[in-house]
């Protein structure tokens, strides 16, 4: 190159507004066009006896001398940098970097461009994306990151298991990620790298054990990855699928008219414990101030049904007299004032989910889940809703059974009372009949006794038709009554004469007094008559009683009373059929004393059944009565 094309260089080199340098062997400036004294401040003097190294901040000069390196040997290489004024300002440079040709003095040559504006623009860039709450990143053609924002850091840093301050440009994603590889994520990436085409999915991602929705939008560089973190989202989205899944086994159970009340309500009480995560789940009836188990879901057999356990030692008291849903998730928490229960501290139920149950004559008992092992947070208001669910399914049912007993009772009646009707009434109306057409062709008097005594018979079929009529019908009315005043009120309602009454001991029954007392001089006539007349057969004959007088007893039992006599009792094979209505055993009997007996029971929901007394005439016991110690005090039971 001659001396004119030299100067023309010169020139050409001095208008650019980059910044031109050469280096020389010695690693010092050589040359250099106008723009690097005017941008950096330095002169000429300067200028010659500093290195490349200088003219950046000194915690980068190692990385330049690296990167000066690393450029001779390659043939050309790039760096970023802030270049350092004389004055101390500091500006955003990147430099390109050339070996010089072998035939000069020179090291390299290197050409630095203003990128501050760049910078800036990037900084803005990095303001926006950092301010997102959502993870952004990029990476090329060579899945090699080349942005992350903060968020994008944070989620590749964790998935990559390194420091949060690790600088991530540079690396590559599936190396860093290798467990990725067998993922949604990688399948979807490289289908957008290789068609060109966005992808949008959502997806579970195993290292960060989160969910993601996820977009990739592939261009000429690589791919621009944004991903939203949704996994609370899905979290929803599972529990409302979880939950129609419960609803709908709740439907099915519910609507399986294939299978008994107690099955439906063993089904609810392991789907309730499935979902709860407690020991125990069970319907229970309360009687006065017993509590007892009717169909029982457990793990062991602690509990089983048909077990009774004192109501107060129970959170089912709770439920009951407030006739609300209890939700206790640790007793000793949510409700400290209960501690001092028994199932609390002997049982150590620490947890508890349970709601009222009805029936039509109001607070049937409670279903309810509970265990021994506390729950770090409270039941939900799902959990409480599902609950309440089944109790008013259960109570539902209860009820619906309830009523269509009572309509099966009516029925049996109406055909009980047709029966009369047609064939009991039948019959002394024809003796009436018979011995009015005789005594109207005799004219004779004697013959009217007859009809006297088949009017009488009638009479009697008519009041027992009554009577049984209104035994079952729903009580009320329930009093505390004291059972020696109704007792004796009712032995001197009925034919007693030859016969004697014991009372063993005194008592209190919730009862309504006007059935109770009709259901005693039942059992009382029922004694007088079967007991003094004769002993019966299963053939319904009678032997003599050897003239005594049968004594009539009763007594207390834990939770009810008894009648007995020392008559000569009910054969064992007979005492199924003896509340039967109509079932009689005697010739002037109208076959309903104890059919209204039974009746009255159930009306109070009392259990009615016939053993031998000691002496071995007839005793019948009536049990889960709520019967108390003690005369009555006048009070009116609730």
């Amino acid at each position: 190159m001659n001396d004119s094309q030299e100067e023309a260089v010169g020139v050409l080199l001095d208008a650019l507004p980059d910044l031109f340098f050469a280096v020389g062997e010695d690693g010092t400036m050589e040359l250099w066009n106008d723009a690097v004294p005017e941008v950096t401040g330095y002169d000429e003097a300067a200028l010659r006896r500093m290195t490349p190294a200088e003219f950046v901040p000194t915690a980068d000069d190692d990385r330049v001398t690296e990167t000066i390196a690393e450029a001779l040997e390659a043939g050309a290489g790039t760096i970023e940098a802030e270049l350092t004024t004389a004055t101390g300002e500091r500006i955003p440079y990147q430099f390109s970097l050339r070996p010089a040709p072998d035939e000069s003095a020179l090291a390299f040559v290197g050409i630095g461009r203003d990128i501050a504006v760049r910078k800036r623009a990037e900084r803005d860039r990095d303001g926006i994306l950092n301010r997102m709450r959502d993870g952004f990143f990029a990476v090329d053609d060579e899945w090699r990151i080349t942005y992350a924002n903060e968020k994008g850091e944070q989620l590749l840093s964790r998935a990559m298991n390194r420091p949060r301050e690790t600088t991530l440009e540079g690396l590559h994603l599936w190396e860093e990620i290798p467990d990725a590889v067998e993922t949604t994520f990688y399948r979807e990436y490289n289908r957008a790298m290789e068609t060109g085409e966005p992808v949008s999915f959502e997806e579970y991602f195993p290292p960060l054990e989160d969910w993601f929705e996820v977009r990739a939008f592939p261009d000429d560089t690589g791919l621009s990855i944004y991903f939203r973190e949704i996994t609370e989202e899905q979290r929803y989205r599972d529990r409302l699928e979880h939950r129609e899944q419960v609803l709908k086994e709740l439907h099915d159970i519910t609507a399986d008219r294939d299978a008994s009340f107690a099955e439906q309500v063993q089904r609810l009480l392991v789907l309730g414990r499935a979902e709860f995560g407690t020991e125990f789940g069970s319907l229970s009836e309360i009687v006065g101030d017993k509590y007892q188990f009717e169909v029982v879901d457990a793990d062991d057999d602690t509990i089983q049904a048909g077990d009774v356990v004192p109501l107060e030692a129970t959170n089912c008291e709770r439920v009951a007299s407030r006739r609300e849903t209890i939700a206790w998730g640790d007793v000793a928490r949510d409700a400290p004032e209960e501690t001092d229960r028994a199932g609390y501290t002997d049982w150590g139920i620490s947890c508890y989910l349970g709601g009222p149950v009805y029936d039509n004559d109001g607070v049937y008992g409670t279903f309810c889940f509970y265990g021994t092992d506390t729950r770090a947070d409270r039941f939900s208001e799902w959990e409480v809703t599902l609950v309440d669910l089944m109790s008013r399914w259960v109570s539902y049912e209860l009820q619906r059974e309830q009523i269509t007993e009572k309509l099966q009772r009516q029925n049996d009646r109406l055909e009980q009372f047709a029966s009369i009707v047609s064939h009991d009434l039948r019959g002394p109306l024809n003796v009436l009949r018979g011995r009015l057409e005789l005594a109207e062709e005799t004219g004779d008097p004697s013959d009217l006794a007859g009809c006297f005594d088949a009017v009488e018979r009638m009479e009697a079929l008519i009041d027992d038709v009554l009577s049984l009529s209104k035994a079952g019908d729903a009580i009320d009315d329930i009093e505390l009554i004291g059972l020696r005043e109704c007792a004796t009120l009712a032995w001197d309602a009925a034919p007693t004469e030859t016969a004697s009454l014991e009372l063993a001991a005194d008592a209190t029954v919730p009862a309504d007094a006007s059935r109770l007392q009709q259901l005693l001089e039942n059992l009382f006539r029922n004694s007088v008559e079967h007991g003094s007349t004769g002993n019966r057969t299963s053939s319904g004959d009678s032997v003599e009683h050897g003239g005594e007088d049968v004594t009539v007893t009763v007594g207390r039992l834990e939770d009810g009373f008894y009648v007995e006599d020392d008559g000569p009792g009910i054969p064992e094979s007979e005492r199924g059929d003896v509340f039967d209505s109509g079932y009689t055993t005697t010739a002037d009997g109208t076959g309903f004393g104890l059919a209204i007996v039974a009746d009255i029971a159930d009306a109070h929901g009392w259990t009615l059944r016939v053993a031998e007394a000691e002496s071995g005439g007839a005793r019948f016991e009536l049990t889960n009565v709520g019967v108390r110690d003690g005369a009555a005090d006048g009070q009116r039971a609730e």
